[in-house]
């Protein structure tokens, strides 16, 4: 009896309650694959062809822009109807989240996020419109947990397409929105914006930037770069690839990136 007791003691001493739900591997890098993506709203390929495209690149998290759900286009017949994120969350087996900018021909336009890992909380922040700017845009923010309990957040944003002016007032709401965030962040997205331009030059220059400056735009002949991915703090991320993949399923290519979480 005495013996049983004794062991059990030792067992206890030798493994002990986890109660922070922290792992011996707390402190070792977590490789994240981050992609990014604007659709084109399906015009230019079917559902099934993007889910095997985001199979075959294997990100952990996708940012995805102009993600339509349950509309008709006279453009994109075979896609009226559709459940986007819905659909692509099925196809590849991640987690989706979504957020409406505009409705639009029926249905809903807006941005997605796909990911691996569980989401613990999503915020959706309509973006300013001062004048000038032609379309509501909005930043999709989702704090995503990692096996072993470690968290970042993740954004995932489309900028207005009409002039800088109404893209630094949209790049400054969203430095608001995660000034003083709890995680680490990453945002990724279509910022219509040049890396020369003030929105970047100047309304990034907090956030280091993961991507290459390879062209995004037009997928068949990139003539400008205006697809990003960013993250900050520079202290706890460690950027390790970069790639632009060359694809012709919309009129933007993606963006991919391979990032460490310290």
């Amino acid at each position: 009896m005495i013996s049983g007791l004794l062991l059990i003691l030792a067992s206890v001493i030798i493994c002990p309650f986890n109660v922070s739900g922290q792992t011996e591997n707390d402190n070792e890098p977590f490789p994240i694959t981050v992609l990014s993506y604007n659709l084109r709203f399906g015009e230019l390929a079917s559902l099934e062809q993007f889910a095997e495209f985001i199979k075959m690149e294997d990100p952990d998290v996708i940012a995805l822009q102009e993600v339509d759900v349950r509309t008709s286009r006279p453009v994109a017949p075979h896609q009226n109807g559709k459940d986007f994120i819905t659909e692509l969350g099925y196809l590849t087996g991640m987690l989706t989240a979504y957020a409406r900018t505009i409705d639009y021909s029926g249905g809903y336009y807006g941005i997605g996020i796909l990911s691996k890992y569980p989401f613990n909380k999503t915020e959706k922040i309509m973006l300013p419109m001062p004048e000038g700017a032609k379309e509501q845009r909005a930043a999709l923010i989702a704090d995503v947990e990692l096996p072993g309990g470690k968290c970042f957040t993740f954004i995932s944003t489309h900028l207005d397409h009409s002039v800088s002016l109404v893209r630094k007032a949209q790049v400054k709401a969203i430095n608001k929105a995660v000034k003083k965030n709890r995680y680490p962040v990453i945002i990724a997205g279509d910022f219509n914006s040049r890396p020369d331009s003030p929105e970047i030059r100047e309304g990034m220059k907090k956030w280091e930037q993961a991507c290459s400056n390879d062209f995004t735009h037009p997928s068949d002949l990139p003539k400008s770069k205006i697809d990003y991915i960013f993250y900050k703090p520079s202290n706890r991320w460690k950027a390790v690839s970069s790639s632009t993949p060359r694809t012709e399923l919309s009129d933007h290519l993606p963006v991919k990136v391979k990032i460490e979480l310290h």
